[in-house]
């Protein structure tokens, strides 16, 4: 095991008991592989799922891991080119039996923070589905709550607007300008402290994921 193995293992044994406290099921898989696994063994046959706009999930190849299995109702907005057909998936996610997600930033005690543009996102981990899977790679974990929301301002955002190409001070410069930009993607800051009725599992990866 090398040196940055074990100091996973640690932290997400770490982590683990936190999000615990915080009435969150939490598992660590030390590949992406193992975590594709995971994430399929916790959700039932018969299951409707999607999925916000999350790099993780789809360069970890879950959707397509989830389709092979056949016996799922896999809503996947990016197979769409229609905008009312998306639309209608952002809808349908608020019933969906399983949400996935992954995260801008982790605090190490636990708290998950989020920004969004639209809000879809951030609301389906709030309220509707029954159930929330967040996949996270241990790169987006921070010290604190504090750094888990400078991490999501100044490193996820700047970067997600470079890949949508849109027209904001950070895609200028890459540094957060707080800017109140008519085409800005943080419109809505998420912080997940606690489950209700444990609601949300979260599966930490060992490997670098997301921005």
């Amino acid at each position: 095991m090398t040196p940055k193995e074990l100091r996973n293992e640690r932290l997400a044994e770490r982590m683990i008991k936190n999000l615990k406290q915080r009435n969150m099921e939490a598992f660590y898989c030390k590949t992406a592989a193992e975590a594709v696994r995971k994430v399929s063994e916790l959700i039932a046959d018969g299951s409707s799922v999607t999925w916000g706009g999350s790099m993780t999930i789809r360069d970890m190849g879950i959707p397509q891991a989830l389709k092979d299995r056949e016996t799922l109702e896999v809503l996947d907005r990016d197979e769409l080119t229609d905008r009312e057909e998306v639309v209608k998936i952002y809808e349908r996610a608020f019933t969906a039996d399983v949400y996935l997600s992954s995260a801008n930033a982790i605090s190490e005690d636990g708290v998950i923070v989020n920004i969004d543009g639209n809000g879809n996102r951030v609301a389906a981990i709030t309220w509707g589905p029954k159930k929330v899977i967040f996949i996270i790679g241990l790169n987006k974990v921070t010290q604190t709550v504090e750094a888990a929301l400078a991490r999501a301002r100044s490193t996820a955002s700047p970067i997600n607007a470079a890949r949508f190409d849109i027209k904001t001070p950070c895609q200028v410069d890459g540094v957060c300008h707080n800017c109140n930009s008519p085409e800005s993607i943080c419109n809505y800051v998420h912080f997940l402290r606690n489950s209700p009725k444990g609601k949300h599992k979260v599966v930490l990866v060992g490997e670098d994921y997301g921005y």
